[in-house]
């Protein structure tokens, strides 16, 4: 591989690794206050993605002009977060917190997130129906800039852009802010912080809605790089799940690390290994860094890594 080529599959690599990041988040947000994976986080990206897509297809012009594009993108942001955030809301509403209530075992939370992700996943076919859609011409994605020789396009630039904002937003939202506390008590100490005067679900409830905030913009983002399709929750859902246990599940700034290797693995594969070895590769250093460290490169709770 030439130096050229090495920073041609490290830039969309980078991108790439940072939408895996954001997704992850998700993840190990929650399991760090439940010690729950919440499966259907796969599916709250998907419909952030869906919810985008609505909304722009009936607001797009055939032609936007530059400011009427930045208009639509800070739209399709906004419209996929909520439609996330609310996704997740009622996850944690209807599928969880009654759960937890009586106590039930943590299998049965695992069954009810698997049966809400295949509820979701299948709800999402039959309204949107089972072909790809792609997303309106919001803008031409033209290359903005180079980076030694490494061509860098408009949807590379946005999707990196919103993924760093997002991903420092959240880091002082969780060590410096009041809910950020709590958040990091439940997940050291879920009595202790309940004695203190941490409520407990309102804390579990923003937790699943910061994610879903989180996850929702990263299915537009995805969405703008390929197209929307009811499917489109799975290969990413998965490899940023195996991007938060590369981390150290429960730990955000190891979900942000994690996502970043493995978009940089997947990027770097399709040269040295071919297209059809792309996920696999992924999960081959996934289970190479877990026989040396089983609990993730930064394996600590949220609680404690602040």
């Amino acid at each position: 591989m030439s130096p050229h080529e090495f920073w041609d599959y490290l830039v969309p690599g980078v991108a790439l690794g940072a939408l895996y990041a954001v997704i992850a988040i998700g993840y190990t947000l929650v399991y760090g206050v439940l010690q729950l994976i919440n499966f259907a986080h796969s599916e709250v990206f998907m419909l952030g993605g869906f919810g985008s897509l609505i909304v722009l297809t009936s607001l797009t012009p055939a032609h936007p002009s530059a400011p009427v594009s930045v208009l639509l993108v800070l739209v399709g942001l906004v419209v996929s977060a909520l439609c996330g955030g609310a996704t997740a809301y009622g996850l944690e509403k209807v599928a969880y917190r009654p759960l937890r209530r009586r106590g039930a075992p943590k299998l049965v939370f695992l069954i009810s997130a698997i049966g809400a992700s295949f509820f979701l996943y299948n709800l999402a076919g039959k309204l949107f129906g089972r072909d790809p859609l792609p997303m309106p011409h919001l803008y031409d994605n033209n290359v903005v800039l180079t980076v030694f020789g490494a061509r860098v396009t408009v949807t590379q630039l946005l999707l990196l852009v919103c993924a760093l904002l997002m991903m420092a937003g959240l880091d002082l939202l969780v060590n410096r802010t009041r809910l950020g506390a709590g958040i990091r008590a439940l997940a050291q100490d879920p009595e202790t912080a309940s004695l203190m005067g941490v409520d407990t679900d309102r804390v579990i409830s923003r937790t699943f809605v910061i994610g879903g905030l989180l996850g929702g913009v990263a299915g537009f983002l995805f969405g703008l790089n390929t197209q929307v399709s009811f499917t489109m929750g799975f290969n990413p859902g998965i490899t940023a799940f195996a991007a938060a246990v590369l981390g150290g599940v429960g730990n955000i700034r190891g979900a942000m690390l994690g996502g970043l290797l493995l978009g940089l693995v997947e990027s770097f594969n399709v040269p040295l290994f071919g297209e059809e070895w792309r996920y696999v590769a992924a999960f081959v250093v996934l289970v190479g860094v877990l026989m040396f460290r089983p609990t993730g490169i930064l394996g600590v709770k949220i609680g404690r890594a602040a």
